[in-house]
């Protein structure tokens, strides 16, 4: 597993979408251009949503890390 400088991580385990997307949303306008984020979500939505989303506002979305029983969102800040 690659280590990042994780400016921001965001728990939105337990919380169902669209939630973890807009904690994220929020999270991303906090953050630097070129930081990186950390999401993790058990909601298996986001798997689907924050991947559609990333991409249209222009985000990217590094490295998917499956954990036990959920999911670790690594995202870096473009603009």
């Amino acid at each position: 597993m690659t280590e990042y400088d994780i400016a921001i991580e965001v728990d939105a385990l337990g919380s169902f979408c669209p939630g973890p997307m807009m904690q994220l949303i929020k999270a991303i306008r906090q953050a630097e251009v070129g930081e990186y984020l950390a999401l993790l979500s058990s909601d298996e939505g986001t798997r689907n949503d924050v991947p559609a989303w990333l991409n249209k506002a222009q985000h990217e979305l590094v490295e998917i890390i499956n954990l036990d029983g959920y999911d670790k969102y690594i995202v870096k800040k473009l603009h």
